[in-house]
Parts: structure tokens; C-alpha cells; sequence
């Protein structure tokens, strides 16, 4: 059976940077299993399965699988989805066309609003399906230093500690001063899973607040080797998690915060994710993710 799918790259307007992600359409009939296997091939951060939509009103079910396991919830999958979705329904539309997609995804439906323009990438942003919630967990700077290749006097900045948090999936995230020290961080494999067991998440993000491009808030990269993925170039449910991060060390004001996160430059796959945080008396109120993404193949999967 042929079964369409196509591959994007997302938290882009750029072809060839980003994120890249198959997404294949027509996915009823397939296993789990089967879903994997396909992942597999082609080898990307994440590959998405389009399944029929269970709720009223939604536009589609979707699994989402890496390499190595299945994920409830991923932000870039999210993104690529809904603009490669949109596209099908409104791209013969002349002008800028919007859209409201729902994707069921394992945490539950996410809403993502979708802006095209002919001839140019999409855009989609949803609302964060669950608030970043911290994860209790020891976290030794010595023990993480020697599992990223640095010296534990290169970790943290300001009031930036180690830390683990969720928004649907759990990461560790680990501060480190600046452009050059995280340019050398690396997983060692032969202590990855010491220092990143017993409730301490083995996807860890990396961030620093120096950035290369002007217009970026921190500069990120994201090693998770456990998923069979040593680099990502742009990891969404990381940034949402992040969130969690910011609210407890930089304390945002009350209102509105757009923080763009850099990730992907060491790749060569410059990416830009947008983190926008809605803070009420003190407390992260809303918490939402969004970018572009591009459209690269388009074909027919004969399995």
C-alpha cells in the first residue's frame, strides 16, 4: 500500500536548517511496531504518524516516534504537523490563509494556530498542552560536568543551577557560562547513563544565555542519546519545559515575555524556536511555542 508522507524542516524559513521530520499521512493499519521500524529509517529526530481524529472537531490523532522510542508530546513534531496539515487544506488559498489545527497527541489535544503565505514558510504556535512542572532529582554538577566533557567550574551562570523539568517530557537542563564553553560539550557515553539515571532525565539541554544571533534570548543544545539521538537541532518540548527554568531564576515580571531560543548552529542546522511566557502575580499563566517550517519532499511511502 502506498501511503503519502513528506518531510519538513521545522523551526525554519530556510530549506536544509532546522529540525527535520517525516510525516507520514495515511498511517491507519500500521502497528506500533511497524510505526517504529518506519521511524527508524528515516533516521530524523522524529517521524509523526496521521492517524483519524477520535474527538469532535479535531483534525487528526497523531503518534510521534524517534529513532528508538515513542514520545507523547514534541514540540517540533507539533509545529511541522499543523503547517504541513494547513497546507493541504488551504494552500490553493491566494493571500495569507490562517487556520486552527487540534492534534491528539499523548498528553491530549493540542491547539496550534497556522499562518501561510503563498510562497513562503508557515508559521504555526500552540499553547503548551501542560505547564512545566519540576522534576525533584540530586543533580551533581561535578557528575554532569564529566558527562558533557566540561569542568564542573563551567557550569552555571548567575543564579542558574542544574535543574530537571517536564511540560509533557522530562529533560535535565544544565546552565553553562557561555558561547564557548557549550561549543565543547559533548556526551560521553561511557558516563552518560551513571550520571543521568535513578529519576535524573537522560535528555539533556544545554544552555547558555550568550547567543549568536541578536535576536535570540539563549543560545541551546539538546543531547539525547538514550533516544537514539546524539544531537537535536531544535527541540520544542524541551523549550516548554525551559519555561519552568526562567520562571524560577529570572522571575519575569507580570505580562507578556517573547524569549526566541538559538539552537542547531553547531550543525550546522540553525534553528529558532519562540518561547512566549504569559506571567500572572508571579505565577507562568500560559506558556506557548512557535515557529516555521518548510515543506522539502513530498512522495509516497510503499509499505
Amino acid at each position: 500500500m502506498a501511503r503519502r508522507y513528506a518531510v519538513l524542516d521545522v523551526f525554519t524559513d530556510t530549506a536544509l536548517s532546522g529540525n527535520g521530520l517525516a510525516v507520514v499521512l495515511d498511517s491507519e493499519g500500521l502497528s506500533g511496531e511497524r510505526m517504529q521500524q518506519i521511524a527508524r529509517a528515516f533516521n530524523l529526530s522524529e517521524t509523526v504518524f496521521v492517524l483519524p481524529p477520535t474527538g469532535i472537531g479535531h483534525t487528526a490523532k497523531v503518534r510521534i516516534f524517534t529513532p528508538a522510542r515513542e514520545l507523547p508530546f514534541a514540540g517540533h513534531p507539533t509545529v511541522g504537523t499543523a503547517v504541513l496539515l494547513a497546507t493541504h487544506k488551504l494552500g490553493g488559498v491566494a493571500g495569507q490563509c490562517d487556520a486552527m489545527i487540534v492534534l491528539e497527541e499523548g498528553v491530549g489535544p493540542v491547539r496550534c494556530g497556522v499562518v501561510l503565505h503563498p510562497g513562503a514558510a508557515g508559521y504555526a504556535e500552540f499553547d503548551v498542552p501542560r505547564k512545566p512542572a519540576e522534576i525533584a532529582t540530586a543533580l551533581d554538577k561535578d557528575t554532569v560536568a564529566a558527562a558533557l566533557g566540561l569542568l564542573p567550574r563551567e557550569i552555571g551562570f548567575e543564579n542558574h543551577v542544574p535543574t530537571a523539568y517536564e511540560a509533557g517530557v522530562p529533560f535535565t537542563f544544565v546552565p553553562v557560562h557561555d558561547l564557548e564553553v557549550i561549543a565543547r560539550a559533548r556526551p560521553i557515553r561511557e558516563l552518560w547513563a551513571s550520571a543521568f539515571s535513578g529519576g535524573r532525565p537522560g535528555s539533556v539541554f544545554v544552555y547558555c544565555r550568550e547567543t549568536v544571533k541578536h535576536d535570540a534570548a539563549f543560545h541551546a543544545r539538546m543531547f539525547a542519546p538514550e533516544f537514539g539521538i546524539d544531537e537535536d537541532p531544535a527541540t520544542g518540548s524541551a523549550v516548554a519545559a525551559f519555561a519552568g527554568v526562567v520562571q524560577r531564576f529570572d522571575e519575569p515580571t507580570d505580562g507578556r515575555h517573547v524569549l526566541p531560543v538559538e539552537q542547531g548552529l553547531e550543525m550546522g542546522r540553525p534553528s529558532l524556536i519562540r518561547l512566549e511566557l504569559e506571567v500572572d502575580a508571579g505565577a507562568l499563566k500560559a506558556v506557548r511555542i512557535g515557529g516555521h517550517a518548510v515543506i522539502v519532499a513530498e512522495g509516497d511511502l510503499r509499505v
